[in-house]
């Protein structure tokens, strides 16, 4: 069972992100159950990102903190090309959703859904050291998720297993809305966004990579799960925002 971390080892870590209480084994249970029901049609999935929006718009022209994430389906594109449209449109709502209650569970939020990923952030502004953690926490979740809750039923009805890759990264981020009503989209732009991409493009599978900035202020009992990340300059280049050296990358252990 894998429950949210009650730490002692800081005071900096004890405020939490919302008064959620994570339980991955229910995550699991709830994902089994919807999933289920949308296979066999009983089940309609909510794709309403309006909790993001509504806490960007107070932050709008501005500069914040955020722990960004980047979760990336592997192989939709050779799905997409040899599955009926019914089959690809159910596993993109379906691991889309469930995704998305699980980053929600961990207090954090799903920005967007771009093609076969999602990008979600954890406000770090108050509280950049529960913020690591929680995203982190929230990342291994989202794999025990798909590997527990979504890919069996997948087997059953003869679909092809989920595989996700997550990049986490965090920094200043500017809040910018494209219009000037108050429905225009809201999206967030930095330097974060882009590193947290490119480090998710050079994940393993099932696996999670985070930058040196999130490494380092995570809770030990989390940390030690982590090995630096080897990349030759030519698949890597990112430079660190405080030395201006190559930025170090630490990937989930085997």
């Amino acid at each position: 069972m894998n429950m949210i971390m009650s730490d002692n080892h800081s005071e900096n870590r004890s405020s939490s992100i919302g008064e959620v209480v994570v339980d991955t084994e229910t995550l699991v249970a709830q994902t089994r159950n919807r999933v289920g029901r949308a296979l066999n049609g009983q089940y309609k999935y909510d794709s309403s990102l309006k909790d993001s929006q509504d806490f960007l718009f107070n932050h709008i022209n501005s500069k914040i903190s955020l722990v960004i994430m980047y979760a990336d389906l592997v192989g939709s594109t050779s799905m997409s090309m040899t599955l009926p449209v019914d089959k690809m449109v159910t596993i993109i709502r379906a691991f889309s959703y469930e995704m998305t209650s699980t980053v929600r569970s961990y207090g954090g939020y799903v920005l967007k859904y771009v093609g076969d990923a999602i990008i979600a952030f954890f406000p770090s502004s108050y509280n950049k050291l529960l913020a690591c953690d929680k995203a982190v926490q929230c990342a291994e979740s989202m794999i025990t998720v798909i590997k527990n809750g979504i890919n069996p039923l997948l087997n059953r009805y003869d679909y092809p297993e989920l595989i996700v890759k997550i990049g986490i990264d965090e920094g200043e981020n500017v809040i910018v809305q494209y219009g000037h009503d108050k429905i225009s989209l809201i999206d967030i732009l930095g330097y974060s966004m882009s590193i947290t991409a490119k480090l998710t493009s050079l994940t393993d599978h099932n696996k999670i990579t985070i930058g040196k900035d999130v490494y380092d202020v995570l809770h030990p009992e989390i940390k030690i799960k982590f090995t630096e990340a080897k990349h030759d300059i030519g698949s890597w280049n990112y430079s660190s925002r405080e030395t201006g050296e190559l930025y170090k990358l630490y990937t989930l252990r085997k």
